[in-house]
């Protein structure tokens, strides 16, 4: 008797955590380092509000009214409490102006200006952050010491409420030359698809291109690296920077960059679903 009544609890359970996951809502995993920040001043044309468009908040931010864990209405910033545009904000804005009244966009940030791509690698973060200057430590630390790690915690939150639906990826610049950093990519995606039980058949990686040759990008070489990512995950797709406005340092874009560069990551997603830009 015993054993047929746990047999009807866990069934019961297990129907109400599958019915609180709604297909509708589609999430997507962002990291990286600084450009996947938000490096930009946000302007009063970023804030408009639309609540199809979400944010889990990665970490707390009481000034904002914000609580790691909870989900808001996405007005950036999207990141951690003082950062800027990045790439996701126009992302979403793409999404959900394009797709279906019935679908919810999610975005998860977590992102480490100035990172190697080694920091969201499980088995060598520890050492790399040993050799990470203070004023990335304090970044860090904000994660608890672990943006792979808080990634994956907040993905196991969202799963609850929604659908993975995809992952994007802003980094380089500090791995710039780095041959093997396609394979370190795959590695990172490899571990995501598998931490958070996912099929890689339905979950592409989107990775933007660094700030262009023709913007007088610093990292721009990088770029031909990054060209090479779909040689070494099949499910992955390039987003190209070209034309996407740079400040002075050569290295992070404009407000407008981030603009161009998000639609972009949106764009291709919208294609990736199979959603026609002129279907709502």
């Amino acid at each position: 008797m015993k054993i047929k009544l746990f047999a009807v609890v866990g069934l019961l359970l297990f129907s109400m955590n599958a019915f609180s996951q709604d297909p509708n809502f589609y999430i997507f995993l962002c990291f990286g380092q600084s450009n996947m920040e938000g490096h930009a001043k946000f302007e009063p044309q970023d804030t408009t509000e639309d609540s199809r468009f979400q944010v889990l908040e990665a970490v707390n931010c009481p000034k904002l009214g914000r609580k790691m864990g909870d989900w808001y209405t996405a007005v950036p910033p999207l990141c951690r409490c003082n950062t800027g545009l990045t790439p996701a904000d126009y992302f979403g804005r793409t999404l959900v102006a394009n797709l279906p009244k019935n679908i919810k966009v999610g975005v998860i940030n977590v992102a480490v200006g100035g990172c190697k791509i080694e920091l969201f690698e499980k088995d060598h973060y520890k050492a790399y952050i040993k050799t990470a200057p203070d004023w990335m430590i304090n970044m860090i630390n904000q994660y608890d010491g672990n943006p792979y790690g808080r990634l994956v915690e907040m993905a196991k939150s969202a799963q609850k409420s929604g659908v993975i639906k995809g992952i994007l990826l802003h980094q380089g610049e500090s791995n710039t030359g780095d041959k093997e950093w396609p394979d370190k990519v795959k590695g990172i995606y490899d571990n995501l698809i598998n931490d958070l039980n996912l099929n890689p058949k339905s979950v592409p990686l989107l990775a933007g291109e660094l700030v262009s040759k023709g913007e007088g990008g610093a990292c721009a070489s990088m770029n031909a690296i990054i060209d090479k990512l779909p040689e070494t995950i099949p499910n992955s797709y390039v987003i190209s920077s070209e034309g996407c406005p740079g400040i002075s340092d050569h290295l992070h874009f404009t407000a407008e960059g981030y603009r161009i560069l998000g639609k972009r990551y949106g764009e291709k997603m919208l294609s990736i679903l199979s959603y026609n830009l002129d279907d709502k």
